[in-house]
């Protein structure tokens, strides 16, 4: 194992770890603000002070990542995380904690996190070699996942035991070993731009830099723009599923039933660490979208938990071999020395989806589509005949139009000759390795 792959997997480790201690904290967070106010809506709130901030930073994020070294990025991003973690952390060791705490804390560690994904996904690129960032991409998603599919059952279980500061020890812990593997660690640096000028005239500048190398390949653009819709589906789906579970099932059931979903997450990155995706990227894009839009469209199809659970696996499966085949691509197309300004461009693009499903996923389903797929709807004798009315029908017709939706995005995106001839269009900017 080469010096570049012993130092990637340090970090990896890092980040995993950190990655599960947030998810843990992430979870028993939403459980006691659900708990203290029964109101979905204010947990709605504390989830978008947790991503809007990151959403407004990062343009400027990538930016200064391509200023400094990837590393001090990553230490400042984990730290200033921390920072955020550790208010809360004091707060409930005092007794102190109220709704409102939790806006400013998490748009803290929000802001900082902003500078995780452009430096990671930057600093990866010249950690592995080309030929591995498939497997690269893969693994990340991994660490990813397993917080995604354990988060829930370890923040329920940690907090039921021994309370909520025991979360935050645990997460401010695990902040700590991911800054510990970056100390001991070194990156390569790319050859670094002169910067533009001083203050915040030259950072945004610099930050157009990025936008203006995408906006000029048209192929890239349109790869972003095809993954911002899709992206805008899943939210939805991942905002709907457990309403729609609840329409003809138990609060555990469903619970059970998204788990086991869930696990096609774990599987998928599971394939792309191995596999290091398809070598035509972007057909296999394009195929894994269509064949997640397909698992939601199985997800809606009929009032089972099994059909449900086998939609949202397909779903999960896809996704990673997606979103792992494309983040190679993007890796082999951008210089090393813009690809934080360009990562933290598809960063914003894919968050500015959420508080966008946030706004629209309710009144979509409780306006538009139950009350169609109501016993006596409109739609009650056409589809409802197929997929059955009652609760959460609605919602699992919608889960259809969606699925059609991202087949429809595909069967557009790939008819675009810039798209489909990508590869070949747009030199890598990372040469292959000269055999020896």
């Amino acid at each position: 194992m080469s010096r570049f792959d012993r130092t990637f997997l340090t970090v990896w480790v890092g980040q995993l770890l950190s990655g599960l201690g947030s998810s843990l904290s992430g979870w028993a967070l939403g459980f006691w603000v659900f708990a203290e106010t029964g109101s979905t809506t204010q947990l709605a709130l504390v989830i978008m002070a947790a991503r809007v901030p990151a959403l407004l930073v990062s343009p400027f994020a990538g930016a200064l990542v391509d200023r400094w070294p990837r590393r001090t990025a990553m230490i400042l991003s984990d730290a200033g995380a921390a920072l955020g973690t550790l208010a809360i952390a004091i707060l409930v060791a005092t007794s102190s904690l109220e709704i409102w705490h939790l806006y400013a804390a998490l748009g803290v560690s929000s802001a900082f996190g902003a500078f995780q994904f452009p430096a990671y996904s930057a600093a990866t690129s010249l950690l592995v070699p080309k030929e591995h960032h498939g497997r690269a991409a893969g693994l990340v998603q991994l660490a990813g996942s397993a917080g995604t599919v354990l988060g829930p059952f370890l923040g329920a279980a940690v907090l039921v035991r021994t309370g909520l500061a025991t979360v935050f020890v645990v997460d401010l812990a695990s902040f700590a070993i991911a800054v510990a593997t970056l100390l001991v660690v070194r990156f390569p640096e790319p050859e670094r731009e002169p910067t533009i000028g001083r203050g915040a005239a030259g950072l945004i500048a610099e930050a157009r830099l990025g936008l203006d190398y995408v906006l000029d390949r048209r192929g890239l653009l349109a790869l972003l723009l095809t993954f911002s819709a899709v992206n805008l589906a899943i939210t939805f789906h991942s905002i709907l599923v457990f309403p729609l579970l609840l329409g003809f099932t138990t609060e555990t059931a469903a619970g059970a039933t998204i788990s086991v979903g869930a696990l096609g997450m774990v599987v998928g990155s599971a394939v792309m660490s191995v596999w290091g995706g398809p070598s035509r990227r972007v057909r296999g894009v394009m195929i894994a979208l269509a064949i997640a839009g397909a698992g939601l469209m199985i997800a809606g199809s009929r009032p089972s938990s099994v059909v449900v659970a086998l939609g949202v696996f397909v779903v999960l499966v896809a996704v990673p071999i997606a979103a792992g085949t494309s983040q190679a691509l993007w890796q082999s197309k951008i210089p090393p020395e813009l690809q934080g300004r360009v990562f933290s461009l598809r960063l914003m693009m894919a968050m500015a989806a959420t508080p966008l499903a946030y706004v629209l996923a309710g009144p979509l389903a409780d306006r538009v589509f139950e009350p169609l797929l109501d016993p006596a709807g409109g739609l009650a004798g056409s589809l409802g005949s197929i997929i059955g009315t009652g609760p959460g029908r609605g919602i699992g017709a919608l889960f259809i139009v969606l699925g059609l939706s991202i087949v429809a995005i595909v069967i557009t995106a790939i008819r675009n000759p810039r798209l489909r001839n990508l590869e070949t269009e747009i030199p890598d900017a990372i040469p292959d390795p000269v055999p020896a």
